[in-house]
């Protein structure tokens, strides 16, 4: 089973991601002092995080799980830095200052 999930942190911020495999316990490789840095020591003591798969496929090939991972990432806006941690596709400003996707 193929996935593209997202993952949520006690700030409220986000990180989508996608698994080849469908193990349960892959939560991907956002970039861990990125989010480090956005708790303190004591909250990184007790520290949740909710997994949900926001779509899934037994027949894609991972072409498609890359496609659909990058359009979940623009859908949820992970890639901006007040909502979430992906760090690609790039946030590019406009000329109005309005976010927008980069290509």
């Amino acid at each position: 089973m193929k996935v593209v999930y997202k993952i949520t942190y006690p700030n409220g911020k986000i990180y989508v991601g996608k698994d080849l495999t469908g193990t349960l316990n892959y939560f991907g490789s956002a970039n861990s002092k990125l989010i480090e840095s956005d708790f303190s020591k004591e909250e990184m003591r007790d520290f949740t995080v909710r997994k949900q798969i926001l779509w899934e496929s037994d027949t894609a090939t991972d072409q498609e799980v890359n496609m659909k991972e990058v359009e979940w990432i623009k859908a949820l806006q992970s890639n901006n830095p007040a909502i979430g941690y992906n760090r690609w596709p790039k946030l590019a400003s406009g000329n109005d200052d309005s976010p927008t996707f980069a290509p």
